[in-house]
């Protein structure tokens, strides 16, 4: 079973399928994005992403860990079959989440001054922060709900949520922005986390019925959960905090700015890198198998390296042809006004190849449950990130905050090798070098040929080394999985 989970064929089949799932979400987010950009312009981008990020921050500083350490909890009680122990643990943990919500909702009114401070530099926006304020309590009832459905492995309802969810936002922004602008902004953002929350809590209570207990002895009980969380909360408010800088730095420097990087980041860090969402559901419960497994070292790095072949191999191909289709993509998706954040993009891109290789290995701590070594890789890049973007922007502008989110994925990915060999062995294989030196210089080139040709050379070469990078991924899988048998089993059948 374990040598079956670990297969190349096997990790093909759950990134496709998680990723297939993650593609149908953003290709509506985009058409929602494309309406709200065309409507609202980079400024009323840029105002959206200044109070996410804001609300983002207070949730993640407040919601104590609970959205992982539930799993964890859930997931315990859900493989031993013990049907009493998992409505203990599901009642532990929603209690928690309403008290995490509650927190969350004042501390958010308590910080709105400091909010409107430490974000802009215009106007009085203490008042939308305080009405903002009930989206960071829906924020963590739906991570607790969410967390339900994680550990009870209703990955189909997860799924599910996750496309109405978009469907129904689509819905419920264009005419709320439509009528009435910018103003609409702060009573949208509540109703989109309404909506989320609402669908989540649809699908676990018709499994779960709600139940909550305040007792002493059920609070003190969760502390242990708790506990379990802070590590990964410090590392959320620091990600989150690296984010919150970034962007307020941005705005200062002009309003439409922040909303030109947002939508450049979103495009590429985000869209490009939907294949990565198989890492959570599938690869994490994997590896941590394998941390409990007696095949020791060995084992670890074949489970790694070998979800770093597949992804480097399955995105590499996407990553072409995405810079290649930008000049196309980028006005179609948003407007032409969002056209100077271009270079950026196309730089960005090059990141996406070490976050192939990097990701699979920033896992091992949490798989070990060494949340030291996390946070502390964690705080490490987040301060990387944040001096190499001001210090980009300021010498190269929008461009030089690609060139700055692509160093940091550098220096990153060096970071996480060499500590991860002395803290757990764990080193690459010839297979994930191998394939590295083939397909990261034909990114390279990729990038070269953006800003050296034009017209039918450009598009003629671009082709040219999308095809050459899918050629050479698909005959690599092909002889791993033997992808072209079972792509007919599956078409006669």
């Amino acid at each position: 079973m374990e040598e079956r989970r670990n297969n190349y064929s096997h990790i093909l089949k759950y990134t496709g399928l998680f990723g297939g799932v993650q593609g149908i979400s953003i290709l509506v987010g985009i058409v929602r994005n494309k309406i709200v950009a065309w409507l609202l312009g980079p400024e009323g981008m840029g105002l959206i992403a200044l109070f996410n990020s804001a609300i983002k921050l207070v949730g993640d500083s407040t919601n104590l860990g609970l959205s992982m350490s539930a799993v964890r909890e859930i997931s315990d009680s859900y493989e031993n079959g013990d049907d009493a122990k998992l409505r203990h643990s599901i009642k532990l943990i929603r209690s928690w989440s309403l008290l995490t919500a509650l927190l969350g909702m004042f501390v958010c009114i308590a910080l709105s001054p400091w909010l409107d401070k430490w974000t802009f530099r215009w106007g009085d926006h203490t008042l939308h922060f305080v009405l903002l304020s009930p989206v960071v309590a829906l924020m963590a009832l739906t991570g607790g709900e969410t967390a339900i459905l994680k550990g009870t492995r209703q990955l189909k309802s997860l799924a599910v949520i996750s496309v109405y969810n978009v469907v129904l936002s689509l819905f419920v922004v264009i005419p709320l922005y439509y009528v009435w602008g910018e103003s609409a902004i702060v009573p949208t953002l509540f109703l989109l986390a309404l909506i989320q929350m609402l669908l989540t809590v649809g699908f676990s209570w018709r499994l779960h019925p709600f139940r909550i207990s305040f007792s002493r002895l059920l609070m003190v009980e969760g502390l242990g959960m708790v506990g379990l969380g802070i590590s990964f909360v410090l590392a959320g408010i620091l990600g989150s905090g690296a984010d919150f800088i970034i962007r307020s730095f941005l705005n200062r420097e002009g309003s439409d700015i922040v909303g030109l990087y947002n939508a450049g980041y979103v495009m590429t860090v985000i869209y490009a890198g939907m294949v990565f969402s198989a890492m959570e559901t599938d690869y994490f419960p994997r590896l941590s198998g394998v941390c409990k497994n007696v095949g020791g070292v060995p084992l670890l790095n074949d489970t790694v390296n070998k979800q770093i072949e597949v992804s480097l191999l399955l995105v590499s191909p996407m990553l072409v042809a995405f810079m290649v289709g930008l000049p196309i993509l980028l006005p179609m998706l948003y407007t032409g006004k969002f056209m100077p954040v271009l270079g950026m993009m196309q730089v960005t891109v090059l990141a996406m190849y070490m976050r192939a290789i990097k990701l699979p290995i920033s896992y091992l701590p949490l798989a070990k449950g060494d949340s030291g070594s996390y946070l502390l890789m964690e705080g490490i890049y987040d301060v990387v990130l944040v001096a190499f973007v001001l210090l980009g922007y300021r010498h190269w502008g929008l461009t030089g905050t690609g060139i700055a989110l692509t160093a940091a994925s550098v220096f990153d990915f060096m970071m996480l090798s060499i500590y991860m060999r002395f803290k757990y062995g764990y080193e690459l294989s010839k297979q994930v070098v191998k394939y590295a030196i083939i397909q990261i210089p034909i990114g390279l080139a990729t990038y070269v040929l953006t800003f050296t040709t034009h017209g039918v050379a450009y598009w003629v070469g671009g082709l040219l080394l999308a095809a050459l990078s899918a050629v050479i991924s698909l005959r690599i899988l092909h002889a791993k999985t033997h992808l072209w048998q079972r792509l007919k089993r599956k078409i006669r059948q």
